[in-house]
């Protein structure tokens, strides 16, 4: 018999958060890109997370790059119809905060408009200035530092950060710094554990993890990985728990053989005309209505 870990009952809360942070009690976040996944995970999860790993997740794109403010708005709008009771967190794309503070607010903005509770957006101590705006004007922030798949040409790929002092270093002031500017969470990306729970152990505020070490807060993965829907190389940091891809394909190839085969659809499966109906309808002959 399969173990299903259900989350409270009760609306996840930035406050609530706070009070698992100091309460010690772990905290769960998968990506939702859609109905079908928001309702799976609602149940179970304390945190939604549709993020901008939607491109190169379910769109084909090789990164996040690509992904869009109206892209985003689209899949945001899916997954806030299920109304979810998991705190939901939207991912500010590439570009959408990186030209002023006024449209930084307008794009943070739509996403709260369109049901999102808080958003998300990468880097240090360069986007001060764009969360110390978007704090003032009550929008919640989760900050998001380490491996920041945004900056994937900068770092020369995806690739282990924080591993050097002056990036260790850097990375704790640019931690705290998010702290203080307002942030309510903060996201550590592709770190090692021991930094990772330096973070988290300086840091008020609670910290998700994604191969940052089992010492953050919380932990992160995206809902396909988790469920083993993805192919090919997975990073170190991924534990797939069931392969749903070759379950799905295997449920697929049976519909497809009895398609084939001539067993589906059968009688249960199929509408019946009344009995009158069926034999007017089996007794047709083409023209037999001309005229009228």
């Amino acid at each position: 018999m399969s173990h299903i870990s259900q989350a409270p009952s009760a609306r996840v809360t930035i406050p609530l958060l706070q009070q698992w942070k100091e309460e010690r009690r772990r905290i769960t976040m998968t990506t939702a890109y859609d109905a079908v996944t928001a309702r799976i995970a609602d149940s179970i999860v304390d945190i939604l997370l549709v993020g901008d790993s939607v491109g190169n997740v379910c769109l084909g794109y090789d990164n996040t790059l690509p992904v869009s403010m109206p892209m985003m708005n689209y899949h945001l709008e899916a997954v806030a119809r299920t109304r979810p009771r998991a705190l939901l967190v939207a991912d500010m794309p590439f570009l959408s905060f990186h030209v002023s503070p006024q449209e930084t607010i307008r794009n943070a903005g739509g996403f709260l408009q369109r049901g999102a509770d808080a958003v998300k957006l990468e880097g240090g101590a360069k986007r001060i200035d764009m969360i110390r705006a978007l704090v003032q004007c009550e929008i919640p922030v989760m900050g998001h530092l380490g491996l920041t798949p945004q900056s994937v040409n900068v770092m020369g790929g995806f690739r282990v950060q924080g591993r050097t002092s002056e990036a260790a270093l850097q990375l704790l002031e640019d931690a705290h710094r998010l702290e203080q500017a307002g942030c309510f969470a903060l996201v550590l990306e592709g770190i090692p554990a021991e930094l990772a729970a330096r973070v988290t152990e300086i840091l008020k505020i609670p910290t998700i993890g994604i191969g940052a070490g089992a010492k953050c807060s919380g932990q992160v993965l995206v809902f396909h990985d988790v469920v083993g829907l993805t192919e090919g190389h997975r990073p170190k940091f991924v534990r797939p728990y069931s392969n749903g891809f070759q379950v799905l394909q295997d449920a697929l190839a049976s519909w497809a053989t009895d398609v084939r085969e001539g067993t589906f659809p059968d009688a249960q499966e199929s509408y019946r005309l009344p009995e009158s109906l069926a034999e007017v309808v089996a007794n047709w002959t083409p023209g037999e209505r001309d005229g009228i």
